[in-house]
């Protein structure tokens, strides 16, 4: 089955497509890479959504039309990824949408809420659609995240020692794979969340990102300002455990900078200790689990200064990223969705309850008919237990 994966994360500035052909062998789920798009949300629809994420107040005016708008952007997308990657000929779309709220509460999920109505990928594109993924893990009593667990331990089994997946998004999250004992994943914290907000904040909307980690390479990371936001009572808490932008949002980093009796500080020396603390409590995080390695992806490997101190960080703990296992870093949760979205098509479970702390696997999403209304496979008799990478055109590059 060819399916293409859509994904846009908590950094919301664009979506991004992959192309997989998927099928099972038995126990084995083969998945060759056929490459990867990707577009900017236009500048008014990341406008809008800026001003709708919290902490900011909205109106369910500005709701429908970001689940519009966010929608037809994801329609866009699929349509030239069908084009581009897939020759015209794919099966099925499997979208995550735009996280725009996490209901979490003392330790517990109570819903979930992406942006990005199906309807118009479906209609668009002509393909059924997979959308919806996180809320029945929600439903059945789990975090809704890290949702990609499934994935990373089907990928990373058979691997010596410890192996610990880090995706380096707006959210740090990490899974941990490890021979005979049940696996962990969670949340551990802002990965470009506050990076992000310090360097948009300071450069007054002139700059979106650190790009190559510059900024934080001129800058000194302060004690101060670090102890305070390592105190956040969120490292402390045991997974299963989620977080977001509800928490690690520009008014926080505010805070914590009044707070930290640092007095006023450049915005370089902001910069680097909230590069500092990523790396930190990432580091953190991956001891205390035990990693043998951590094989990273996502935005956050392109920082070579947020890599370098995470290296450093880590001491001994080789540091790779998920290309050097052929998977593309920048595409691996696009791919990973489009894995969730055939697991769903085949009537196959998409979550470890050790992970995302559910009471049970589900099937997960809602499935929107394409053009030539909804023809599924028959129920696969086997789930897969391990993903193994065949060689493709976005493999090779």
């Amino acid at each position: 089955m060819r399916v293409i994966g859509l994904m846009s994360g908590t950094s919301y500035d664009a979506v991004d497509a992959a192309a997989a052909d998927l099928a099972l062998r038995g126990d084995r789920l083969e998945l060759t890479p056929l490459g990867m798009v990707s577009a900017a949300y236009p500048a008014e629809v990341r406008a809008a959504l800026a001003a709708a994420l919290p902490p900011a107040k909205t109106t369910m005016q500005q709701v429908c039309m970001l689940d519009t708008r966010i929608g037809q952007a994801f329609a866009s997308l699929a349509v030239r990824a069908d084009r581009e990657l897939c020759d015209g000929r794919t099966d099925l779309v499997s979208s995550h949408g735009q996280t725009v709220w996490h209901w979490a509460e003392d330790g517990q999920v109570h819903g979930t809420l992406q942006l990005g109505e199906a309807a118009w990928i479906a209609e668009a594109t002509g393909r059924p659609v997979v959308s919806g993924l996180r809320t029945r893990d929600v439903a059945a009593g789990g975090q809704g995240a890290p949702l990609v667990s499934l994935v990373d331990v089907m990928w990373l089994r058979g691997r010596p020692g410890t192996p610990v997946a880090l995706n380096l998004g707006g959210i740090a999250n990490i899974t941990v794979a490890a021979g005979d004992r049940d696996p962990v994943a969670f949340d551990t914290g802002p990965a470009n969340a506050l990076v992000d907000a310090a360097v948009h904040h300071f450069t007054g909307g002139r700059l979106a990102y650190d790009e190559d980690g510059a900024l934080a390479a001129r800058g000194s990371i302060r004690p101060g300002l670090l102890r305070r936001l390592l105190d956040e009572p969120y490292y402390a808490a045991p997974p299963p455990k989620t977080t977001g932008k509800e928490l690690f949002h520009l008014p926080y980093l505010l805070g914590a900078l009044t707070e930290c009796g640092d007095g006023p500080l450049p915005p370089q020396d902001v910069v680097a200790t909230v590069t500092e603390l990523t790396a930190r409590t990432v580091a953190d995080a991956a001891r205390a689990v035990g990693a043998t390695e951590v094989i990273a992806s996502g935005g956050g490997t392109r920082n070579p200064t947020l890599m370098a101190r995470l290296r450093t960080a880590l001491g001994g703990v080789p540091l790779r990223t998920s290309d050097e296992l052929g998977l593309p870093s920048a595409a691996k949760e696009a791919y990973a969705f489009a894995v969730l979205g055939f697991l769903t098509a085949n009537g196959l479970a998409g979550t470890v309850p050790a992970c995302t702390g559910a009471r049970h696997a589900g099937v997960l999403g809602s499935i929107t008919p394409g053009s030539g209304g909804l023809r599924l496979p028959e129920p696969a008799a086997e789930r897969p237990v391990r993903l193994v990478l065949s060689p493709g055109p976005d493999a090779a590059r």
